[in-house]
């Protein structure tokens, strides 16, 4: 029997090159109007017990070359229990080769870069929680294609918290990491969210970029546009989205602020924080450095050895949002990025960085954010 392989679905994105038998010769499609490529999503129909190998070729190009050695691919038979497969890449093969081999244990195996999170998912979160009482709901805009800027919201305190997610689409355990921050924060039973529910206002933005979301992008919208390097001067006619949430922004001042991400290449869980912007307050800066030493305290997910090198004084890249948060309002504003590979300190072997553990991960966040306040 000869597999077959489709990716025509919310967030799917493979090139079949070439198929025989239980082996398949793949590629991934760029993301439009753009050079990047890297997030991939596809289903294979099989037969029990096919011996698969599928190989993934010219990944030299990817965005991020560096992701793909230590990296296993995740999988599904039921696209809600996700698992790492037998991976190994070799950056000599087919200009990089990133190979899956698997039996087969049921005739529909999906695979993906990392488990999807799917717009009809996102729909559904944000129907659930904007029925929790004290939850109110606005739509902030819509994207390039038409669809929602959602924007749940909550609390009654002075402290203005902004939590956005997925401006790079296929980073999709920020979307898992909102699920957790949404469920925790809506838990009547949790005196962390009832605490912070006192304390806060939160505006929360699951999904920054549905377009690229369901179009099986790693980092861009329907214009080829990185939203994350537009926060210093967004248009309605490129980034729509980044817009509609720096407007909302602007009208209610931050005071806080979590941008969620995943990178690719770096096995760990850290933050990404201003040091570099002109107007850099010493409060603030020590108000960064707290809460990423009461995070690590909080969970040992979360570690300060990998990360970013940090800008130079003056030298920060004002169109990212973490940095135009901070100049713009003063804010005590981060990036939080979670590993596509496994977490090297606390390695797990069947699930590796896991919905779950985002997840949870937002849950820490959250007891650190009610700590520092």
């Amino acid at each position: 029997m000869t597999i077959t392989i489709n990716a025509a679905f919310d967030s799917g994105n493979i090139v079949v090159d070439q198929i025989d038998g239980a082996s398949a010769r793949l590629s991934i499609r760029k993301d439009r109007e753009s050079e990047f490529f890297q997030w991939f999503h596809f289903r294979v129909s099989c037969a029990v017990g096919d011996a698969l190998e599928l190989a993934i070729a010219g990944l030299g190009g990817s965005a991020y070359p560096d992701g793909w050695p230590g990296y296993a691919a995740c999988a599904s038979y039921d696209r809600e229990n996700w698992f790492r497969l037998d991976t190994g890449y070799d950056a000599k093969a087919d200009s990089g080769t990133l190979t899956i081999r698997h039996t087969a244990e049921s005739q529909i195996l999906w695979i993906a870069y990392f488990a999807p999170y799917s717009m009809e998912r996102h729909h559904d979160l944000v129907a659930g929680v904007a029925e929790c009482e004290g939850v109110t709901y606005r739509c902030l805009g819509t994207s390039l294609e038409g669809q929602p800027i959602d924007c749940l919201e909550m609390g009654t305190g002075a402290t203005e918290v902004w939590l956005y997610a997925r401006q790079h689409p296929g980073e999709s355990m920020a979307e898992w990491w909102m699920e957790g921050a949404l469920e925790k924060l809506t838990d009547p039973a949790d005196p962390y969210a009832r605490s912070l529910r006192q304390k806060c206002r939160f505006h929360i933005v699951p999904n920054m970029n549905p377009d690229g979301s369901r179009r099986g992008h790693l980092r861009t919208n329907f214009a080829g546009v990185n939203l994350n390097r537009e926060w210093h001067e967004p248009t309605a006619e490129r980034s729509p989205e980044v817009l509609a949430v720096r407007n909302a922004m602007d009208a209610t001042g931050v005071d806080w602020a979590i941008d969620v991400h995943g990178d690719e290449a770096i096995p760990a869980v850290f933050l990404a924080g201003f040091e570099g912007i002109p107007s850099l307050k010493a409060e603030q800066a020590a108000n960064y450095k707290a809460f990423e030493t009461a995070l690590a305290a909080n969970t040992p997910d979360f570690q300060l050895d990998l990360g970013y090198a940090e800008s130079a004084p003056g030298q920060a890249n004002l169109t990212m949002s973490t940095t135009q948060l901070a100049e713009r309002f003063g804010a005590v504003s981060m990036t939080l990025e979670m590993p596509f590979k496994d977490n090297r300190d606390l390695p797990d072997p069947v699930a590796g960085w896991s919905p779950e553990r985002s997840k949870l991960l937002a849950h820490a966040c959250l007891r650190t954010l009610d700590q520092m306040l």
